[in-house]
């Protein structure tokens, strides 16, 4: 593509808005009306709580059977999202920077809009749309006959993470985004644009360039990732798991606590974030499909590690100053970061 179209392709197309507003508008009408599980929130800093209709997976479900419908009955090309990437995202950057002003999102820590919880809402946005454009360039990539190994793995990590993400997306209520982080342009932006247009760079990049992997570089690609996501869900339902209900067991014995409020059984005994390791780990996965021919494809899993690097130092200050001289005997019987043995 060379500068003048992809100038071009920067002006959002009506196409393009209609594509994006149809989407949004399905996800607000399916998370009204379809079933689903009525999840409490976390306590509110003002006492409050909120409740949450987790009905996320049949909504996804549904949206597949509909857009496999749409495509047999010729209403919408499978590669409508791959052919139109570039003036989706212009369009959705556009839609996030005049959310965030007409709302002015940023002042309020749960704010809602026609009875949709906007922060709820635009997480389950982009995660959603991360499967469908991956899924519209693996369209691509059958159509055009290059659907090889590398891109049914990528394919296969990626959809694997998103649909459980949806499985237990009642985990994602007790989260720090949805307690205490603010909605404002960061949020919003991040959601909407960052995750489904950069976490999608591997799908990309495979449909531009032929990755022909090893046996034994996919068998290791694999065992990362079911490391990784059995450490990521392990660890992440532990904890809402213990937030919960203190007194499950874990891993067939009693949770083993600091001070009566930290948990140090299972994978929190071993390390302190060990939730990041999985996450650094899934991540690594979905890029190693591309090869080692170009550190473009890397760009998710190393924008991960600076942030959980970073977010860990945060946490760490934060559980300090809060939980003092039990922090300090925690950190002694866990004294491992993320990297067992390493950090």
């Amino acid at each position: 593509m060379d500068a003048a179209a992809l100038a071009a392709s920067l002006v959002p197309s009506w196409s393009a808005v209609v594509v994006l507003f149809s989407y949004l508008g399905y996800l607000a009408a399916a998370g009204a009306v379809l079933p689903g599980k009525l999840v409490p929130g976390a306590v509110l800093p003002d006492s409050s709580r909120l409740h949450y209709r987790c009905n996320g997976l049949l909504s996804l479900l549904l949206l597949l059977v509909l857009s496999a419908l749409g495509v047999y009955m010729g209403w919408m090309s499978p590669t409508v999202i791959a052919d139109r990437g570039i003036e989706l995202l212009s369009a959705t950057f556009i839609f996030s920077v005049i959310v965030t002003f007409l709302l002015w999102l940023g002042v309020q820590l749960n704010p809602h809009f026609m009875g949709v919880d906007l922060k709820f809402f635009f997480v389950r946005a982009g995660m959603m749309a991360w499967l469908f454009i991956n899924l519209s360039l693996f369209a691509k990539s059958y159509l055009a006959g290059s659907a090889n190994l590398s891109v049914i793995l990528y394919q296969f990590f990626c959809a694997w993470y998103i649909v459980d993400y949806f499985v237990h997306e009642e985990l994602m209520t007790s989260t720090w985004d949805i307690i205490a982080e603010r909605l404002g342009f960061m949020l919003v932006f991040g959601d909407l644009v960052f995750i489904p247009f950069t976490f999608t760079i591997q799908g990309w990049w495979l449909l531009r360039n032929n990755v022909e992997l090893s046996l034994l570089a996919a068998t290791v690609n694999c065992f990362i990732f079911v490391i990784g996501y059995l450490v990521f869900r392990g660890a992440n339902k532990q904890k809402h798991v213990f937030k919960k209900s203190p007194k499950a067991l874990i891993w067939g014995k009693p949770p083993k606590l600091v001070g009566g409020k930290l948990l140090v059984s299972g994978y929190w005994g071993i390390a302190r974030h060990c939730n990041y390791l999985g996450d650094i780990l899934l991540a690594l996965s979905f890029s190693l499909p591309c090869g080692t021919s170009s550190v473009i494809p890397y760009f998710y899993p190393t924008y991960l590690f600076i942030l959980l690097i970073w977010r860990e130092r945060r946490d760490e200050a934060r559980c300090s100053e809060k939980y003092k001289e039990i922090w300090v005997e925690y950190c002694k019987l866990v004294p491992w970061r993320i990297f067992p043995y390493v950090y």
